[in-house]
């Protein structure tokens, strides 16, 4: 029903009127998935024992991204080792990493990079990209829910809020640094699982 509202206000030239009613829709979106993943997180706790296999989930993600920017030609590249494996389900590890590389295609000029790596009991997956980078007086401000780096660019604010605080309900973190490229660099800590066949 809305999506016939706002072609019909697209075809009646009421451009500015669909644009509007599509960020509107999109926020509704991001409002639910963040109430979801949040309602997700709460019910498995961080004892849960659901794995998920951190090259798999990246690579997947990746090719769908690369389809979604192809306008862009973004080289998106995975590097993980097959036991890297986050103690989380895989529905959490995707939106995790899926609102962090969506992120990183949006602001990244060429590049977009993952690695993983195994550090005792957690899993550290860094999500660079070689974008203009962020004001180091951002990069906390960022993680809180409804707040965006760039008022005019288009988004809720909520795909960073859902990572940081889908991290935390497992016992684990993400935070924003300056990436090698001179972007941003987003590092996920996790729990570390024993490796999983997916």
């Amino acid at each position: 029903m809305i999506a016939k509202d706002i072609d019909s206000a697209d075809e009646a030239g009421q451009h500015d009127l669909a644009v509007s009613m599509r960020l509107q829709v999109e926020r509704m979106r991001r409002q639910i998935d963040w109430h979801l993943a949040q309602a997700r997180a709460t019910a498995a706790g961080p004892a849960t024992g659901a794995r998920a296999n951190i090259g798999e989930c990246a690579r997947g993600l990746a090719r769908a991204l690369e389809h979604l920017y192809a306008d862009r030609a973004l080289a998106i590249t995975v590097d993980a080792p097959a036991d890297a494996v986050a103690r989380v389900p895989v529905e959490d590890l995707e939106e995790m990493l899926g609102n962090l590389l969506d992120n990183a295609c949006k602001w990244a000029r060429s590049r977009v990079s993952v690695t993983a790596a195994l550090q005792q009991s957690r899993v550290v997956i860094d999500v660079d990209d070689d974008g203009a980078g962020l004001d180091p007086a951002m990069r906390d401000v960022v993680l809180r829910r409804g707040v965006r780096a760039d008022e005019a660019a288009p988004g809720s604010g909520l795909g960073l809020a859902i990572v940081r605080e889908l991290a935390e309900a497992y016992g684990g973190a993400v935070a924003l640094d300056r990436s090698p490229g001179g972007g941003v660099r987003a590092r996920l800590t996790l729990p570390a699982g024993s490796s999983v066949r997916r």
